[in-house]
């Protein structure tokens, strides 16, 4: 998996690329960080190949829409004003975000793949291309000379890309005025 970082960073820059601001920004970037809290399995003896387990079901395309639709009610609910975000457009955005986790996890070299269609499909997919340097699972593996080399690879695959995404937008949003 990249590391949380580069789902953070990917999941603002989707945000910043739909026109909002603040907390939904903040939303975007937890919501593309989300998936990963099925890392917690572990803690229980969940194996890493079980649908609860890592890469299952929290990376499902599935449970992008749930937590999408769930945190944009939740931010409907907690905002007032005109910081009150729009509940279909926020649902999508933040779908979106939780989403592009598993589509950059399919896009590393290591893992047992991603459960896109879970609960439909048990099985793991990975991308045919696959760039990006895994992860180490664990805060003090990530801070060594392999976490250096993660987040160079993250840099260029998906911090570009979000970057770009947010450029484009820019872009086009200037032109129109």
């Amino acid at each position: 998996m990249p590391s949380a970082f580069g789902h953070a960073l990917f999941g603002s820059a989707l945000g910043a690329s739909f026109r909002v601001r603040g907390a939904v920004i903040v939303a975007a970037a937890v919501c593309a960080v989300a998936p990963d809290l099925d890392v917690l399995a572990f803690r229980f003896g969940v194996p890493y190949g079980a649908a609860l387990g890592h890469r299952g079901f929290t990376h499902s395309l599935a449970f992008a829409a749930a937590l999408g639709i769930a945190a944009a009610l939740l931010l409907r609910a907690a905002l007032r004003g005109a910081d009150r975000p729009p509940v279909a457009r926020t649902a999508a955005l933040l779908a979106l975000a939780a989403a592009s986790h598993g589509f950059f996890d399919a896009l590393t070299d290591g893992g047992l793949g991603v459960a896109f269609f879970w609960p439909l499909d048990h099985t793991r997919y990975f991308l045919p291309w696959r760039p990006i340097a895994v992860s180490p699972l664990g805060v003090g593996r990530f801070f060594s000379s392999r976490g250096v080399e993660v987040l160079a690879s993250e840099a260029l695959w998906v911090g570009a890309p979000g970057l770009a995404l947010w450029m484009a937008r820019e872009l086009r949003w200037r032109r129109a005025r």
